[in-house]
C-alpha cells in the first residue's frame, strides 16, 4: 500500500533508540526523508546510513531539553530537506529506580518532567513555528504522533513522575494541539501512540527478571512483549495523510489488550 510518504520530511526525536531506530527505518522503507535525532549516541544510525541513501537519511544531535538547540536542530533538519512535514515526539527517559512520590526530590521530578515533558513542548513549538514559514503543499502533510506509554493511562507506582509526563502528552497536548494545528495548517493532524513493555535496549535489563514480565503480562491477554517495529507500524500509519487523514486526536494504546497493572500478590490478600 502506498502511504503517501514518498519525499515527506519526517523528524524522528530519539531516533537511535529501539523505537525510535525501528520508525525511522520504516519511514525510508516508505521513501520519506528522515532527520533522525540523537542526544549522545548516534553509532545505531550508522546502519540507517549503510541501509539507504544518503540522499534521504540524516542525523542531528541536540539536547532537546535546550532552547537554543532544539531550534538548531530544525535549522539543520530544514537546511538539508526542507521544512519538517511530520514530527515524531519518541525521546523520553524512565528513571530505573522505584522512588514513590513520599521519597522523591524535587531533583528527580523537574529532571524527568523537563526530560520528558518540557523538551517535548519545545520540539513541538518549535515544529509549528517552522509550519507556519511551509509552503502550502508542505503543509497538507503535517503531522504530530507522539509517543505516550501504558503508564500515562493506568500509572505507574514508583515512577510519577514518568506517569505524569506521559499523561500530559497524550492528553493535554494532543487534545490541544489538534485545534491548533488547523489554524496553521489546515489538514494537519496530531495524534498519539502509547506502547505498554516494549523490548527495546532501554528494557532489556528488566525483562530478564521473570517477575517482571509476569508482572506485565499478567492482564494482557496477547500474552506477549511488544517489538520496537509494533510500535513503529501504528506510528507510520497515523503519520500518513493518505490513509489517517481524518484521524486527529486520537490516543492509540498498543499494549496487547492490556487491562490494568497487577498490584497485589497472592499474599498480599487477605480473604
Amino acid at each position: 500500500m502506498d502511504l503517501g510518504l514518498n519525499g515527506v520530511h519526517v523528524l524522528v526525536t530519539g531516533a537511535s533508540g529501539g523505537i525510535g531506530l525501528a520508525t525511522a527505518r520504516l519511514f525510508l522503507k516508505q521513501g520519506a526523508k528522515v532527520s533522525c535525532h540523537y542526544r549522545s549516541n548516534p553509532s545505531t544510525l550508522g546502519a540507517l546510513s549503510a541501509e539507504f541513501s544518503a540522499a534521504n537519511v540524516q542525523s542531528v544531535q541536540a539536547d532537546l531539553t535546550q532552547e537554543s538547540e532544539v531550534q538548531r536542530m530544525f535549522d539543520a533538519a530544514s537546511g538539508a530537506f526542507g521544512p519538517v512535514q511530520v514530527v515524531i515526539v519518541n525521546h523520553g527517559y524512565w528513571p530505573p529506580e522505584d522512588v514513590p512520590v513520599a521519597r522523591m526530590t524535587l531533583a528527580q521530578w523537574n529532571a524527568t518532567i523537563a526530560t520528558d515533558l518540557t523538551s517535548t513542548f519545545l520540539v513541538l513549538r518549535a515544529f509549528l513555528r517552522g509550519l507556519e514559514r511551509a509552503s502550502a503543499a508542505a503543509r497538507d502533510s503535517a503531522a504530530i504522533v507522539m509517543i505516550g506509554s501504558t503508564a500515562g493511562k493506568f500509572g505507574e507506582a514508583g515512577h510519577a513522575d514518568y506517569a505524569a509526563s506521559k499523561s500530559a502528552m497524550m492528553y493535554g497536548l494532543t487534545m490541544s494541539l489538534k485545534n491548533e494545528i488547523v489554524k496553521i495548517a489546515p489538514r494537519g493532524r496530531v495524534n498519539c501512540v502509547a506502547p505498554g513493555w516494549v523490548r527495546t535496549p532501554m528494557a532489556a535489563s528488566a525483562l530478564e527478571d521473570p517477575s517482571v514480565v509476569y508482572q506485565a503480562l499478567a492482564t494482557t491477554p496477547l500474552r506477549k512483549v511488544a517489538e520496537p517495529e509494533d510500535i513503529a507500524s501504528q506510528v507510520v500509519i497515523l503519520s500518513s495523510s493518505s490513509v489517517s487523514g481524518h484521524v486527529t486526536g486520537q490516543v492509540i494504546l498498543v499494549e496487547g489488550g492490556m487491562e490494568g497493572r497487577l498490584l497485589n500478590k497472592p499474599e498480599d490478600v487477605v480473604v
